[in-house]
């Protein structure tokens, strides 16, 4: 079946984009990250918990979310992914599966680590030939896909030139591989997760310039679909998104925050330039899933603004019977301060 994300990348790039065609992604790669706990609470309908999710509770939440059709994309580890194909669930779907690509050190963030104090370095579990043909190398005669032929590459600029030259270095080794396979990705560049020693004020504009002096040098055959940034606020994603019209700009979740934080993120997202939006807490700690996804569908094509989506959020809780974890006035603030001064 053919797949909504070409269908709107399509549009995006033929100078057609509409806010119906924003582009929303589910982020449920945690497992290569901070491993059980992004599975997230097993939360009950009151709002308690005990437990963290097992895996075949969490591939159900996944299931349901590409059964409701509303996501362009699904972000999922390799292993899960390799399940998720048994039953098909993508076969008829115009969902997007992606596996991620590497797992970059400073993702590390288990129980009791410190891996991700110090300076990010490459690392790549996903073998591309299993995860595209479930073979250890491409067959002579490439047959149709068996997993997927599309991922996510991060990452991290430090201002470490050794650091920096060894991820820029594994990058160019991706991408030549990806290139052979004809495996397709887009490109996450995380905010530095170690002290660089430049002015806060210009950071923002030092990731700008590093994401294109890394890809000045790609050529159109090797280069991602579109980025997953931080947002770090109106003027530098307006400065990185009208930069090259031929750069598709998304932004990543960020932390779990409110539901204001959520749908206030994708409609500043969508308002200075981005056209993607990829979540994870987010979605995943929201009290129903199904309903988060509905609600920021909405808010990114404009339909509702952020305030009034959390009451309609609310509402909707209301219905199923299901106690939201923080009071309507509460989950109303916005309080991640890169989206307070241009809040709605």
């Amino acid at each position: 079946m053919t797949k909504r994300l070409d269908q709107k990348l399509a549009r995006i790039r033929a100078g057609k984009y509409k806010p119906t065609d924003f582009i929303i992604a589910d982020a449920k790669d945690g497992d290569m990250g901070p491993s059980l706990t992004s599975c997230g609470p097993k939360r009950e309908k009151d709002g308690s918990w005990k437990r963290y999710r097992t895996r075949t509770e969490f591939l159900d939440e996944i299931r349901a979310l590409v059964r409701q059709n509303v996501l362009d994309i699904m972000l999922v580890s390799a292993s899960n992914l390799e399940l998720l194909n048994k039953d098909k669930l993508f076969a008829k779907s115009a969902v997007q599966p992606a596996i991620r690509a590497n797992d970059t050190t400073c993702i590390w963030r288990m129980r009791g680590a410190t891996y991700h104090d110090a300076p990010s370095r490459p690392f790549r579990s996903a073998a591309l030939p299993r995860v595209m043909y479930g073979t250890a190398k491409a067959p002579a005669k490439k047959g149709a896909i068996k997993g997927a032929d599309f991922g996510l590459y991060s990452m991290t600029f430090n201002n470490d030139i050794e650091a920096d030259i060894r991820s820029l270095e594994a990058f160019a080794d991706f991408r030549a591989e990806a290139s052979a396979l004809g495996f397709r990705y887009f490109l996450e560049v995380f905010n530095p997760n170690v002290d660089t020693r430049i002015d806060p004020k210009v950071l923002p504009h030092y990731i700008n310039d590093s994401i294109l002096r890394c890809l000045a040098g790609v050529t159109l055959a090797e280069r991602p679909l579109f980025l997953k940034i931080a947002y770090n606020g109106p003027k530098a994603l307006e400065e990185l998104a009208s930069f090259d019209p031929s750069l598709v700009v998304g932004v990543l979740g960020g932390g779990a925050g409110t539901t204001r934080d959520a749908f206030e993120l994708i409609h500043q997202a969508e308002k200075y330039g981005a056209r993607v939006a990829l979540f994870g807490r987010k979605i995943n700690l929201a009290e129903s899933q199904l309903e988060m996804v509905a609600m920021l569908r909405r808010v990114a094509s404009g339909e509702i603004a952020p305030k009034e989506a959390v009451k309609a959020y609310h509402g909707q809780l209301k219905k199923l019977g299901i106690a939201p974890a923080r009071s309507l006035e509460d989950d109303s603030a916005v309080t991640e301060t890169v989206l307070k001064e241009a809040a709605a």
